[in-house]
């Protein structure tokens, strides 16, 4: 897409009178809007919430949250304007939004992200949202049909009595995690990349007392990861592979299904033995003192600062922590495999699906618009149609000369940072079909960089490319939750009480301010004060959840 100029005011504002309020027919003329070679005209307004997260809402150019460039084509193109009439910043504030919406004092949008499955259920219960299974059979590109069919377990939180009241939010497997290791200390102390736990332990704890920057002081650690609200982060700053170290694919937080019977993995055999290990760890000063009061972002600064020596996270974390690379002379930092677990196995990691499901007003008569303009956000994923190279030519990429540049401060008219159009999208982020890396993974084979996502996976960093290599062939590691429904009745009045026990217990025992005994008391607890009816429970709606075939009622199959 060409760098769009500004709209002619008077064309968004005649978009806005002809469209109404999109949803309830009342005011809007949409019925007569016809779709002509892809094009509505007049145009109609689709409606949408938004949820911000912290690199959203930065606009260049004078633009805004609902006069920009990805708008503005919408109109141009496909005579859609999209706009945001309710809008919230993290996701509490967001959810809050829509929960007032629920009673009426906020409007509810024609197109409502969400990303909370008590709230899914709540707007499923409150009449206010619509069964969508007829629209995606009708109206749904073959496009994207191929896309869901690979994710059925995804519309599990939005089917109900046979109903699907909702889809996943750009279906697809995200990037594994990886270690990012400070070579330089392994070179410095004469040390390989660790492949098990004995070797990682070894690793840090020369990373810990051999004073690997040479500076003759005491002042770096091994292994930097944030506890403060999971030991399960799934992104950054994560702990979760020395759990799997000794539980296998029973990872704390989180559900598995064990020959068709999900059970709960932090009380799983093992996660006894990882605290353990932790425990010593942190009483050597092998980890972060603070681990408990920091979050997974917060997390990251002592490894940016040089202080220490192991990071877990997806490949792209690598942008975010390689300033040690400039502020400390000779860092250099290295992307490895996790490690093996105890068994000899590889260890495992939790695998997201989606970010949350579209669910659509009851009143909402635009559906084959929606799929029309959501159709067109997937350009981008496939390196076709106005959004080949990215969103918009001079934002998110340019073209100097005859090449295809993402480096903004390479751009024609350069930029401190690309702008995040995506990030603009009601998808939050930018769709995507490239699972854990297969970009990555083809151009390491030798595929030729012929189109946007090959160049723009082509133009990371060497460390980061690395990293989603390995991603990809470690792919198998990858575990979505088995449990993505909304909560049981035993889980809404107890769930809370059993995770801040949790949390409270894996912590006091890592610091040592509990005996390791004390696990054995959680479970008991757990089991006794919930955990087990709760087990029940979620069995109960894994076994039912695929009674119905809504996959082939929706053309899925």
């Amino acid at each position: 897409m060409k760098k769009t100029g500004a709209l002619l005011t008077t064309t968004v504002l005649m978009a806005g009178l002809l469209a109404g309020c999109g949803s309830n027919g009342k005011e809007s003329t949409a019925a007569e809007a016809v779709l002509k070679d892809g094009k509505y005209d007049p145009p109609i307004t689709i409606n949408i919430a938004k949820q911000q997260d912290e690199n959203a809402g930065k606009y260049i150019n004078g633009e805004s949250l609902n006069d920009n460039v990805l708008t503005r084509w919408g109109v141009e193109n496909l005579g859609i304007n999209i706009q945001t009439t309710l809008l919230g910043g993290d996701a509490s504030q967001y959810n809050t939004k829509l929960r007032l919406a629920l009673t009426g004092s906020e409007k509810l949008p024609d197109v409502l992200p969400v990303y909370d499955t008590s709230l899914e259920n709540d707007l499923i219960q409150s009449g206010l949202v619509k069964d969508i299974a007829e629209d995606i059979n009708k109206y749904m590109p073959e496009r994207l049909k191929e896309i869901y069919k690979q994710y059925p377990t995804t519309f599990n939180p939005v089917i109900q009595d046979g109903k699907v009241y909702g889809m996943a939010i750009s279906p697809n497997l995200t990037e594994g995690e990886v270690m990012l290791i400070r070579q330089d200390w392994l070179d410095t102390l004469n040390l390989k990349a660790p492949t098990n736990i004995d070797e990682f332990e070894q690793v840090i704890a020369a990373f810990t007392n051999d004073d690997p920057d040479g500076n003759g002081k005491n002042d770096t650690y091994g292994f930097d990861f944030s506890g403060k609200d999971s030991y399960n982060t799934g992104w950054v700053s994560d702990s979760v592979m020395i759990f799997s170290a000794y539980t296998g694919k029973s990872l704390p937080g989180q559900w598995y299904n064990d020959n068709g019977k999900l059970t709960y993995g932090s009380v799983a055999d093992g996660t006894k033995d990882a605290l353990a290990k932790l425990r010593d760890w942190y009483s050597k000063g092998y980890l972060n003192k603070e681990l408990a009061t920091q979050g997974a972002w917060d997390a990251l600064a002592d490894f940016t600062e040089g202080k220490a020596g192991i990071i877990i996270g997806r490949p792209w974390l690598y942008g975010s922590v390689k300033d040690v690379e400039t502020n400390v002379k000779g860092a250099k930092i290295k992307a490895y495999p996790t490690i093996n677990g105890v068994s000899g196995d590889r260890t495992y990691q939790s695998g997201q699906q989606n970010d949350g499901v579209f669910m659509f007003n009851k009143d909402f008569n635009n559906m084959e618009a929606f799929f029309l303009y959501y159709d067109k956000l997937y350009d981008a994923a496939f390196g076709t149609g106005d959004f080949k190279y990215g969103y918009a030519q001079g934002y998110d990429y340019d073209i100097v000369g005859d090449e295809v540049v993402f480096d903004s401060k390479k751009f024609n008219t350069p930029l401190d940072a690309a702008q995040g159009v995506g990030k603009m999208a009601f998808t939050k982020n930018t769709p995507s079909v490239d699972g854990p890396g297969k970009s990555f993974y083809d151009l390491s084979k030798g595929a030729k960089a012929e189109n946007g996502v090959l160049i723009r996976s082509a133009s990371n960093d060497e460390t980061a490319k690395e990293g989603y290599v390995i991603s990809y062939e470690n792919r198998e590691s990858l575990l979505p939750n088995a449990f993505n429904g909304p909560p049981t009745k035993t889980m809404q009045t107890t769930w809370e009480q059993l995770n801040t026990m949790e949390k409270e217990t894996f912590t006091k025992i890592i610091y040592s301010k509990e005996p390791l005994t004390a696990y054995d008391d959680f479970v008991k607890q757990w089991h006794d004060k919930g955990g087990t009816k709760i087990s029940e429970e979620i069995n109960e709606w894994y076994n039912n959840a695929s009674k119905v075939d809504v996959m082939s009622q929706m053309g899925l199959k």
